[in-house]
């Protein structure tokens, strides 16, 4: 009996357990991919962390980021969309620091106040408010944003620094505030569920000093499951200096991707999603 208890017991522990900084979305939190699969290792920087974003104790996306470049690669989640407020806190990520931190995202005073961390070892580890102060012509732009997520705790979780990038000001508030709030919301009618993956291609120039990238592109790709026997797809890409989206197939966005990033041909979903 006591041995059932404890086999009963084990597999929640074990889930509790689950660290945030991963070493894979396979078998961490595969539940944000298309049929469980995450892009291919063609987008992987040459220092990476796999995160499964978690807040208050629970995964509400995931997010592979480039600890060099102290930005991330990608971010990917289900499409949610919903009213509400913003959330005005931002959380850094402790698990980036090391393995003992906690493991759920927190904000920058609690690491410095209540686990002794200082302000030089966080920022060692990934980008921090700091260095999204001053900017000129560039702002805090959500890859996987608050606004396509239905309440205040999976909101809350798309404002770690983990899933922020220097975008280019009038981008953000224009063509990709468009896309994200008004063809997302005309592309996914008649969409059950709606797989997204929102990244960043790694640019020449930097903010804070030489800390921070400011991506050359950004793209989008969605995956749309209507039924068992129909399924579509669509995707975007911007240029970080320009406020325009070009709208692409999710094999053209693929080939894209492919020549910007130079590590060999890039699959962004399993291949039962459509390419045309």
């Amino acid at each position: 009996m006591l041995g059932l208890l404890l086999l009963q017991v084990l597999p929640s522990c074990l889930w509790l357990g689950h660290s945030e900084v991963v070493n894979s979305f396979e078998t961490s939190c595969p539940q944000f991919f298309f049929h469980e699969i995450p892009p291919n290792e063609a987008l992987e920087p040459q220092k990476p962390a796999w995160i499964c974003q978690r807040y208050k104790n629970q995964y509400y996306f995931a997010t592979l980021y480039d600890r060099k470049m102290r930005i991330p690669v990608y971010s990917a989640y289900i499409y949610q969309p919903g009213p509400g407020k913003r959330p005005k806190t931002w959380l850094v990520e402790p698990q980036l620091i090391g393995p003992t931190y906690p493991k759920t995202m927190e904000k920058e005073w609690t690491l410095l106040n209540r686990y002794n961390v200082t302000l030089e070892k966080l920022s060692q580890s990934q980008a921090i408010l700091h260095d999204y102060k001053n900017l000129t012509g560039l702002n805090r732009g959500h890859l996987n944003p608050n606004g396509h997520h239905d309440d205040y705790s999976s909101r809350m979780a798309t404002f770690t620094l983990t899933n922020i990038v220097p975008q280019d000001e009038k981008l953000n508030g224009g063509a990709w505030n468009n896309y994200e709030q008004q063809t997302m919301i005309r592309r996914t009618q008649g969409c059950k569920t709606t797989y997204v993956i929102v990244g960043a291609v790694p640019g020449n120039n930097y903010i804070a000093k030489g800390r921070v990238n400011k991506p050359s592109h950004l793209w989008s790709a969605a995956c749309c499951v209507v039924d068992n026997n129909y399924i579509k797809a669509w995707a975007v890409i911007a240029e970080n200096d320009r406020n325009q989206v070009q709208l692409l197939t999710l094999g053209e966005l693929e080939d894209t991707l492919t020549e910007l990033y130079g590590r060999g041909q890039v699959f962004l979903f399993d291949s039962d999603c459509p390419r045309e």
